[in-house]
């Protein structure tokens, strides 16, 4: 059913370019923080009433009221967070609870909007709830719309979600489809074999008859349905074409926007109806006969349009197409007319032309977009700011921000204003807050009151984080709020326990003087204790949990405050990995040989297994490729997390009388451990309830049989045990643990660059003491590449790297250095450097040298003179030479800075010398 008049779009030209309003001080904003440690935190959508709800990506609403400064859970609701591929291995997923936005009507029906993965069905879900005092009406739930997924393989799943004035809703979603190929990365995900369809992101991103990859554009109705819009992309009813067998082919109406892959945080500019996200990118290096370079996107659309994934990128960067059962490479696809062929397309063959990105950007330093930065990156998407909007705001924003539109980055960590002109085109970009670096910024939205509500997802993958946070970013135009900072000399341990806290790093801006105050608070009850001086050291003589409160308030009474949590009566563990070899490279195909270390006050040490066994101790390592997938790592290490959790509780369950009456499998006295597992799946109370009742005992739930009660056991214990048979609802094949010592050997995953790093990781999760929760401790090292690029130096010194193609880095002027910091030279007695001396850039050549701990330090080698005049080279040459600088004497122990100086004294002072490709530290016992 079509909407006749629903669907007109606003486009009002957008408000005037304020060119002249005064760029506000930094510290006219304050970040204040307003919950912390979250689990996965998703996104967030403000309400009129002032409230903000965020989500979870495990199912969880949480609601803040900046009334009462609370956080309180509105519900929790089952969802799938994981894939299992068909060689039954399962692994943490991006799917979950994915998006939230309110009606714009909310005030008054309470309805609520929820994109989210079936727990039960390979389907991702579009739902609408009701939201009454502070909770969700389960039973109001209205399905409006499922798309069918695969759940073998990762990965992008999409979610952002954002309405209209004429209540249109809007939704992103990703291609889902696997980045990974067995071929070697970088191809476009176009594999068409049979069985590979997980690999072909033409089946859902480029198929007009598949919702995976879109921007969906519907209007939901009162009775939960939904009608189409008129202006997408494939009107309903129109003609579907057909592809040359004449068999009919079809399109969705509900698609706006097409071609997307992995794209993130949806808005809608209020002047001019257009809306804009950010969407990842894939990875890899420009090649002939492979692709562009890998982009991350800022998209804007100003009508239905087909953004060109999988076979355009960025600017329109184009693919080669590619056979994946032969490996041979064909045309290069045309953005302006794009063919679908693929096997397993269900839509038209003939698509729309590609549009380009609004902003693109690689790992690469930008050409066009300088301000982007380097190395990793994951583009989300951010508001548009029209004080407008915002009638009744406490705190807004200043005019200078009028129509600019903030983006974010997940890797890098930085927010940016770009300024549009009158016609929404790009102009330029700023950092916003250029003094601070986000955690992993994953959405950020303006509230009513004009303040900008951010959550940072937290360091890690797949898990709580402890800086995982909401934030709230207020702009104050008068007296400006001090900072609090606050610190201690440990946050743990053994009672009596005492604390040095300090309040480092407070400040106020307009100079006031401050006060200070800590409060230490019992998180169980009782006694709060108050101390006013700055850095006070306070004694803990009972166990428990506490939270410790700075409170700095000026001299007009404006106040911030920071919270520790302190945990009295439980000492952290002490996790160590030993190498033996060089602590800062991996050699390929090489072995390592290490052993990891655990001690812990209470628990005992594993070098005693009747006190820490082994298998009670998570120890992964992994390959990182050159552009990584965080994610993918993040699952092997979380798997092998669950896998010590697990022989923690199997221990647990062998040492009590468990077995006398249950059974993995079979009923028997009681119940099967899989029964119940089926019988609690989803239940998110579960785990808490059924710890306390295997304490308890009891009897009536599955039989007249009575469970013995167990008050040996810890409420800890108690959990473990429970987590452990509720997993076996899905009979999960977690990646194992590796041994806690041995031999590793450093073999590259097939298809992979050797350029990458080796992390080792070692973790270990304590038993927890009488009214302290369990500490985790873990160790990572970072083992790198031998071959250092010269981009990557930490210091340097007449080095220019150009926007030519390939982006040359050239050493100028004698005396030149790079610096690379804390490498250890264990082992190592010989260095390739690859440079050349093109005469395309009048270099003068000259030789390298390589010095410890300084440019003017002890200088161990140096290689021959590297000119275009080498013998055996023509006249002209810019073939790479690769030069050996042998370490004089014997090979140098230990951890040194080390510097590579290039110097030519008859060179002129700002000629360039020479052209640097890589540097290579390779041991004794390789080959020159």
């Amino acid at each position: 059913m079509k909407r006749p008049d629903a669907d007109k779009p606003n486009v009002a030209k957008r408000g005037p370019v304020r060119p002249n309003a005064a760029r506000p001080e930094a510290n006219r904003f304050t970040r204040v923080v307003l919950a912390e440690k979250l689990n996965e935190p998703m996104a967030l959508a403000p309400l009129e009433d002032g409230r903000v709800l965020f989500i979870e990506r495990k199912g969880t609403i949480h609601q803040y009221n900046p009334t009462t400064n609370r956080i309180s859970v509105v519900a929790t609701i089952p969802v799938n967070t994981t894939y299992t591929n068909r060689e039954g291995k399962v692994r943490e997923a991006e799917d979950g609870l994915l998006g939230i936005v309110p009606d714009p009507n909310f005030v008054q029906n309470h309805w609520l909007y929820l994109y989210y993965s079936d727990p039960d069905a390979s389907k991702n879900v579009l739902a609408r709830y009701e939201m009454l005092d502070d909770r969700l009406v389960i039973e109001s739930k209205k399905v409006l719309l499922e798309i069918p997924t695969q759940r073998e393989e990762c990965c992008h799943t999409g979610g952002g979600m954002v309405f209209d004035p004429q209540g249109n809703l809007y939704l992103l979603t990703g291609d889902n489809t696997s980045p990974f190929s067995s071929l070697v990365s970088g191809y476009a995900p176009i594999d068409e074999r049979p069985g590979r369809s997980a690999w072909d992101a033409q089946k859902s991103s480029s198929n007009t008859n598949d919702l995976r990859g879109k921007l969906i554009r519907i209007h939901p109705e009162q009775d939960g349905s939904y009608t189409i819009p008129k202006g997408n992309l494939f009107a309903e009813g129109q003609p579907n074409g057909s592809d040359p067998g004449g068999e009919a082919r079809r399109t969705r109406p509900e698609i706006y926007g097409m071609g997307l892959r992995n794209p993130w945080r949806l808005s809608r500019d209020s002047r001019t109806g257009y809306v804009y996200w950010g969407e990842v990118g894939p990875d890899m290096k420009d090649s002939v006969g492979l692709g562009p370079y890998g982009y991350d996107e800022f998209n804007q659309a100003r009508k239905a349009g087909n953004f060109g994934w999988p076979y355009v990128v960025g600017n329109n960067a184009a693919y080669w197409d590619r056979d994946y059962t032969t490996g041979k490479v064909g045309a290069q696809f045309n953005p302006a007319k794009l063919i679908n062929d693929s096997p397993n397309n269900t839509g038209l063959r003939e698509l729309p032309p590609a549009q380009k990105a609004l902003i693109w950007y690689s790992h690469r330093a930008s050409d066009e977009f300088p301000l982007m930065g380097n190395g990793g990156r994951s583009a989300v998407g951010g508001p548009i700011y029209h004080k407008s909007d915002f009638k009744n705001a406490q705190r807004p924003f200043p005019d200078y921000y009028e129509g600019k539109w903030l983006i974010t980055d997940f890797m890098r960590g930085w927010i940016m204003s770009v300024t549009l002109d009158a016609q929404s085109n790009y102009v330029a970009m700023e950092r916003f807050l250029p003094n601070e670096r986000f955690d992993s910024p994953i959405d950020m939205r303006f509230a009513p009151s004009g303040d900008l509500y951010l959550l940072e997802y937290g360091s890690a993958w797949f898990q709580g984080n402890d800086n995982a946070r909401l934030v709230r970013i207020e702009y104050n135009s008068g007296n400006r709020k001090p900072v609090a900072q606050a610190s201690a000399d440990k946050t743990a341990g053994v009672v009596p326990l005492n604390i040095a806290f300090s309040s480092a790093g407070s400040t106020d801006y307009d100079h006031d003087t401050l006060i200070y105050e800590w409060q230490t608070t019992p998180k169980a009850g009782g006694t709060i204790q108050t101390f006013t001086s700055a850095n006070p050291t306070v004694q803990f003589d009972k166990a428990g949990v506490y939270t410790a409160r700075l409170t700095v308030t000026d001299a007009k009474g404006a106040s911030n405050s920071k919270t520790l949590e302190i945990k009295a009566g439980n000492e952290p563990p002490a996790v160590a990995i030993t190498l033996k070899g060089n602590q800062t490279f991996f050699f390929p195909n090489q072995s390592i040989e290490y052993a990891v270390s655990v001690s812990d006050r209470e628990d005992g040490s594993l070098s005693n297994p009747a006190q820490i066994t082994p298998d009670q101790v998570a120890v992964s390592m992994e390959y990182l490729p050159e552009r990584f997938d965080r994610v993918t790592v993040a699952m092997n290490q979380r798997s092998a997390d669950m896998t010590a959790s697990y022989a923690t509780a199997q221990r647990l369950i062998s040492e009590s009388d468990c077995r006398a009456c249950h059974s993995i499998n079979r009923p028997s006295v009681g119940p099967a451990y899989q029964h119940i597992a089926r019988k609690y799946k989803g239940d998110p109370n579960a785990v808490e309830r059924l710890a306390r009742k295997v304490i308890s005992g009891g009897s009536g739930i599955w039989s007249e049989a009575t469970m013995s009660a167990h008050p040996q056991l810890s409420l800890t214990d108690a959990s473990t045990i429970v987590t452990y048979i509720l997993s076996l609802s899905e009979e999960p094949k977690t990646a194992k643990s590796l041994p806690t010592s041995g031999s590793y050997p450093f073999i590259i995953p097939e298809g992979q660059t050797s350029t990458g790093v080796f992390i080792f990781r070692a973790a270990y999760t304590d038993k927890g003491a009488p009214d302290v929760s369990p500490i985790s401790a873990e160790k990572v090292v970072v083992l790198l590449s031998p071959v250092l690029l010269p981009e990557q130096a930490d210091t340097t010194k007449g080095t220019e790297q150009t926007t030519a193609q390939n982006r040359p880095f050239y050493m100028i002027g004698s005396g030149a250095y790079l610096g690379y910091s804390q490498l250890d030279l264990t082992g190592i007695d010989h260095i390739d450097v690859a440079a050349q001396a093109p005469a395309r850039a009048d270099a003068a050549g000259g030789i390298v040298e390589m010095r410890l701990d300084s440019p003017a330090g002890k200088r161990v080698g140096e290689s021959p003179m590297i000119s275009s005049r080498t013998p055996g080279l023509s006249a002209g040459s810019s073939t790479t030479q690769r030069s050996t600088i042998t370490i004089q004497s014997a090979p140098i122990a230990g951890i040194h800075d080390v510097y590579f100086v290039v110097k030519n004294p008859a060179a002129r002072p700002n000629q360039v010398l020479l052209q640097l490709t890589s540097i290579t530290f390779k041991p004794a016992d390789v080959t020159k």
